[in-house]
């Protein structure tokens, strides 16, 4: 699996070129082609009075993008780069699925949703549409801090939570292809407390060490990759310990999976992915499942 062509899907107002910046280490992981999108939707040129958009403020909105897309462009090609662009008035998923059919990138990388609670719940957040309707791994980018500062090492510090679903097996080929560009990733699994309620304390050791094992088993497969990792177990609910070992151990990104089941149940019961896209401070790198037959 590799890394060849990026999609960055940007609003501007928080994911701008200090973003694309601090992704650039990828071309360490054969990056050489970055695609800009920029979707107008329609409610940002509607007009108060009467139907219809103002063509004047779709204009100026378009060519400003224009404008900051030459820009970047340029840093790029000096960089011996490849960079395509489209700036579209449109709605924001169906345009992103448009431009994937085109130009089938490796990895989409788009702002954390802006949706209300409420239209997320009845029509999803954009990151969780996109997670259903394509295979392609998608990085939900986020300014750890206040300040908006972007984070150098993006790539320094891994935090991968797996639940042991298939889609364990697509996240760690996508994970060893990034091996020259990660610092260090720490692999978490986080058991209910269910699991460990028996009055057998045997049992509830064999439950500890067979996680354990599977945990040590993948952080081998990864070592053996050149790629520093370490295991660690957790107890409770998984949400919130995927965020409290994140902030334990200073992670730079979260890595997830999203299966197709997931995609389904989640619009209403919610998914450890939904959750931690829409609501984590750290920067979410979701690996989808293959599609199921």
């Amino acid at each position: 699996m590799e890394i060849k062509k990026l999609l960055f899907v940007t609003k501007f107002e928080g994911l701008c070129y200090d973003a694309l910046r601090s992704l650039l280490v990828l071309r360490k992981a054969d990056l050489e082609h970055v695609v800009f999108l920029n979707v107008i939707e329609r409610d940002k040129v509607a007009m108060k009075r009467g139907a219809g958009y103002l063509k004047e403020e779709e204009v100026k909105l378009k060519e400003t993008a224009n404008i900051r897309f030459i820009d970047w462009a340029e840093n790029l090609f000096e960089m011996g780069m490849e960079v395509g662009a489209y700036i579209e008035v449109s709605t924001l998923i169906p345009e992103i699925l448009k431009v994937i059919e085109k130009e089938s990138p490796d990895l989409i990388v788009i702002g954390r949703s802006h949706k209300s609670t409420l239209e997320q719940l009845y029509s999803g957040s954009d990151v969780n549409e996109l997670v259903r309707r394509t295979r392609i791994p998608i990085l939900v980018f986020k300014h750890m801090a206040e300040d908006k500062i972007v984070p150098e090492k993006l790539f320094e510090r891994l935090l991968f939570a797996t639940n042991w679903s298939e889609t364990v097996v697509r996240m760690v080929e996508y994970i060893k292809s990034m091996k020259n560009v990660i610092g260090e990733i720490h692999v978490i699994h986080v058991v209910k407390d269910s699991a460990l309620k028996s009055p057998d304390a045997h049992a509830v050791q064999k439950v500890r060490k067979s996680e354990r094992k599977r945990l040590d088993d993948l952080c081998d497969e990864l070592e053996e990759q050149g790629i520093k990792a370490r295991a660690h177990l957790y107890v409770g609910d998984p949400q919130k310990e995927i965020e409290k070992a994140a902030r334990e151990y200073q992670a730079s990104m979260i890595v997830l999976g999203s299966s197709d089941k997931a995609a389904i149940i989640e619009r209403w019961g919610g998914s450890i992915s939904r959750h931690m896209s829409d609501n984590s401070i750290f920067p979410c790198l979701i690996i989808p499942g293959k599609k199921e037959t």
